[in-house]
Formats: structure tokens, sequence, C-alpha cells
């Protein structure tokens, strides 16, 4: 039997529609969980022919492969391979409001969650809204993320805040939301998409900074600012750049963080100094 059920991401509210099985491989968004009224996004799940498509674009990464195109008829389109296997197309809107999920029966929780993190960076990218791929932390209520490439360290590091940095607590390991109020303050939020670290926390905290890692022999970190600030978040944000109106929203995003949120670039290793310079630094300014 189908149902629906409503869940609250950074004041962002998302419909899913599918049966109980599909329902209990997502125990991720329970926490998340809310009453529905008008939602900004609504994802069904289930099985069907899968869609003819041209294919535009595609984004691979660590066994992992997003492909991007469109039907014959214009309908946005995204195949989720893992290791050579389909696990599911998610078939759009144009507006990305409404998605319809094809699954194969291969790796289903996978696509259920690139299939709702793809809608929800789009379906919000207007709206002040971004998806990072980052990690989180907070410290006396307000939130630290960290960016970098895969494999830069941003986990460890946030690891090393939680063990080295009294009252840290980690809000999220791979894939935060921040959203820019009306006042143009930003706000980091948890998610229910998490990576490898199961931590999928409904909390919030005024984004107090941010930190872009590199690998190096030594520890030092610099403020960043302008342009600098601008280009060390781009590659860390989700959404379709080739379409000019999401890129349009995204950039008006990331200026806003540039423009408003401290952000430094911390040279380090992997060892407790490393948190330790972080921390100083950012408290201290």
């Amino acid at each position: 039997m189908v149902e629906t059920k409503y869940y609250n991401v950074a004041g962002h509210m998302f419909g899913i529609s599918c049966d109980a099985e599909c329902f209990a491989l997502m125990p991720n968004y329970v926490p998340f969980g809310c009453t529905g009224s008008k939602p900004d996004f609504v994802l069904s799940i289930g099985s069907g022919k899968e869609p003819e498509y041209t294919e535009e674009y595609r984004q691979e990464e660590e066994g992992q492969v997003i492909v991007c195109g469109k039907t014959a008829d214009g309908m946005p389109v995204f195949e989720f391979v893992w290791w050579g296997t389909t696990a599911g197309l998610l078939v759009c809107h144009a507006d990305y409001r409404e998605g319809r999920l094809i699954t194969t029966g291969h790796h289903t929780k996978l696509a259920i969650d690139n299939a709702l993190m793809i809608l929800y960076a789009l379906a919000t990218a207007l709206e002040g809204t971004v998806l990072f791929h980052a990690a989180v932390v907070s410290h006396q209520g307000r939130g630290y993320m960290f960016l970098g490439p895969s494999g830069t360290g941003k986990s460890t590091h946030a690891s090393l805040w939680q063990k080295y940095i009294d009252g840290t607590a980690l809000v999220n390991d791979d894939n935060p939301v921040v959203r820019i109020g009306d006042d143009g303050r930003a706000v980091v939020y948890g998610s229910p998409w998490s990576g490898k670290t199961p931590c999928y926390r409904n909390v919030s905290y005024p984004l107090d900074g941010i930190v872009l890692l590199s690998q190096a022999p030594y520890n030092k970190i610099r403020r960043l600012s302008g342009l600098e600030a601008y280009a060390s978040l781009v590659a860390s944000i989700s959404g379709m750049r080739w379409d000019k109106h999401i890129a349009d929203g995204l950039h008006w995003s990331e200026n806003q963080l540039a423009s408003h949120v401290r952000t430094w670039h911390l040279e380090c290793l992997p060892d407790e100094e490393a948190a330790r310079v972080c921390f100083e630094i950012i408290s201290n300014e």
C-alpha cells in the first residue's frame, strides 16, 4: 500500500510517496518527519519502465556515477549507477517540484538518497538554500563547516575538534544544508544525508565560520576574502550549473556567504595541533 509522508529540512518541506517496504529503508529521515500541507516538492518511488533519454552530463566519484540528461519531451532525467549497476532513474518535472524514482531492485537505498538530495538541491536553489559536501560541528551555539575535496580530511578534522575542543558536537558529516535568511544571516542545518558516518540530527546553528582544508606537512591557517572566499565555496555546493536558472540562484547564495561568513584556508596535518590552531584563530577573530 502506497502512502505519503512529509519531512522538513532547513525549513523546506517535501513529501515522499512509496510503500512500507520502501519506508523501512529510510530511518535517517525519521528525525525530520512533519505534518504535510504545501510541500516544496514530492517524490514518488516505485518500479516501472525505464525512460529513454539523451545524456548531457555525468559525474563520477568513488565508484558512483550520476548520468544527467533529458527525455524527448524535455523532462530532466538522472540515472544512478553504482559500480556498473543501475540503482534507479529519477524523472523530474522541469521546475523540480515533482519527481518519480524508478527503482531497479539494486542499491535501492542509494537511489532514494541520491534522488532526494538532487530534488532538494534543485527545488530550493532559488530560495537562498544550498546543499554542501562538507562536515559541520557545533561549539557554544554556533556552527563551523569544513570543506575540501573527497579524501582531504573533513571528517577527520571534525573528529579532532570533537576529541580536543571541549563542547564540540558533530552536526553532519557529509551533506549539511545552509540557508540564508531574509536578514542575510546564514544558518547551517543537519540533514538526512550524512555519508559514511550516520549523523542525522534535526538541529541548526548560526554559521560562524567556514574552513577550506588541504593536506600539508605543517599546520597553517589564513583568512580568505573576496574571490578567494567565493571560489572556496563553489566546488563544495551541489547543483546543476549548466542550467542558468539554477546557476543564478547558487551564485546569489555563494556571493552572500562569501561576503558575510568568515572563511579561512587551513593547511594541516591530521593531528591535535591542527584542531587547536584552527579553533584558536576562529575564536579569537
